[in-house]
């Protein structure tokens, strides 16, 4: 809620006066009480999400994240099954030469 409410006042601002972005920023970070840097984050965010800046959003970013985590764990069962399988093939040829 308060990441919605500052982003808005930033824009509301940039539609009503002329300064920078930065400068509004800076100045809505100070009466919100965050910091400059967290606004300015929230802002470009957001833009990435509206589609006025290029980049991943956030619901892509979260499928990213996602996927990741599935590849590391079936990287994992992988390695597993590699070496369950060498085991069982190590332990039917000990059982062969007997």
């Amino acid at each position: 809620e308060v990441k919605e409410r500052a982003v808005r006042l930033v824009y509301e601002q940039q539609k009503e006066s002329d300064l920078s972005q930065w400068a509004i920023i800076c100045s809505v970070a100070a009466k919100l009480g965050c910091s400059a840097e967290t606004l300015r984050h929230w802002i470009r965010k957001d833009e990435i999400d509206t589609g006025k800046r290029e980049g991943l959003t956030t619901s892509e970013r979260e499928h990213m994240k996602q996927l990741e985590k599935e590849n590391r764990e079936l990287k994992k069962a992988n390695e597993i099954l590699r070496l369950a399988s060498a085991y069982f093939a190590k332990a039917e040829l000990d059982r062969q030469q007997r």
